[in-house]
C-alpha cells in the first residue's frame, strides 16, 4: 500500500466508522500515543498532534451529532449538497472500476475517499479513474461538507481532522494531476 492510499484509507476510515468500532481501535492507539506521525507522509504534524482525543464518549457523542440521522448537523453524504447528482450514478463508475460496494451509501465522504485508496491499490496503468472521482464526486462539494465539519463539531478532533483532510486531498490531487516527469 502506497502513501496516497494510507491517507485516503485513515482519513475515509475516520469519518464513515464510528469512534468506538473496535476496527478503529489500532488506529486510535496511533494517533494517542502520537506515533500516527511517523507513519503519516504529509507535513502536518503540529495538526496530527491535535488529534489526541482521550474522551471517547464525548468523540462518540460528537461523531453521532454530526453525521448519524435525519437531524445530523452535517449530512456526510454527496447527494445532500448536490440533488442533481444521484448515487447511481457515482455506484455505476464504481463497478465500471470493479470495486465491490458495501450495503451502505457510496456517496459518503469516508467511503468516496475509501474508494480513492482501492482504485489506488488496484490501478494497473493510470489515475483516470482516480482523477474522475476527485473531479465528479468528491471535490465538488467536500469544501462545503468540510467547512460545515469545522463550524458544527463540538471536538476539536473532529475539527483538526476536517483541517488535516482538506490539506490532504488538494496534496493528493495535486499529485493526481501534476505531468509527470517522463511526459506522460
Amino acid at each position: 500500500m502506497n502513501e496516497f492510499s494510507v491517507v485516503c484509507r485513515v482519513l475515509g476510515s475516520l469519518f464513515y466508522r464510528h469512534p468506538q468500532d473496535p476496527l478503529l481501535a489500532p488506529l486510535f492507539e496511533l494517533i494517542n500515543s502520537g506515533q500516527i506521525v511517523q507513519h503519516w507522509p504529509l507535513e502536518q504534524d503540529q495538526l496530527l498532534g491535535k488529534l489526541k482525543q482521550q474522551d471517547m464518549p464525548a468523540l462518540a457523542n460528537d461523531f453521532n451529532a454530526l453525521f448519524i440521522g435525519s437531524e445530523c448537523r452535517v449530512p456526510p453524504v454527496r447527494s445532500e449538497y448536490d440533488q442533481q447528482e444521484s448515487e447511481a450514478l457515482l455506484r455505476d463508475f464504481l463497478q465500471q472500476q470493479g470495486m465491490p460496494l458495501a450495503e451502505g451509501p457510496s456517496d459518503h465522504f469516508g467511503a468516496l475517499l475509501l474508494a480513492a485508496s482501492w482504485l489506488e491499490d488496484h490501478q494497473t496503468a493510470s489515475d483516470t479513474a482516480q482523477i474522475t472521482l476527485f473531479d465528479q464526486f468528491l471535490l465538488p462539494w467536500c469544501d462545503r461538507f468540510l467547512g460545515k465539519v469545522e463550524a458544527h463539531a463540538n471536538t476539536a478532533f473532529y475539527r483538526t481532522l476536517a483541517i488535516i483532510t482538506r490539506d490532504a486531498i488538494a496534496a493528493m490531487y495535486a499529485e493526481l494531476t501534476e505531468p509527470s516527469a517522463d511526459g506522460e
